[in-house]
């Protein structure tokens, strides 16, 4: 056997060989980390709300700047002159 055909067969036992065990620690870690998920509280906190007048004053100013902006963009694209 040729010295190519040996480090070829050493480099395809070694990868296999890593990918048997990366399997393996991949079982182990699932059959350690089962009981993890059942001990996790099954809901999450709900997020806070923010005031309310702080939302619908912030949504109203972000619809105003977008509609400026595609106002601008269109006025742009047919070539009217800014005001």
């Amino acid at each position: 056997m040729g010295p190519g055909v040996e480090i070829m067969l050493v480099g395809m036992s070694t990868v296999f060989a890593f990918l048997t065990l990366l399997v393996g620690l991949m079982y182990a870690s699932a059959a350690i980390f089962a009981g993890v998920e059942t001990a996790a509280p099954e809901q999450a906190p709900a997020p806070a709300v923010a005031d309310a007048s702080e939302t619908a004053l912030g949504q109203s100013d972000d619809i105003a700047i977008v509609l400026a902006v595609a106002e601008a963009w269109r006025r742009r694209s047919d070539g009217e002159e800014a005001r």
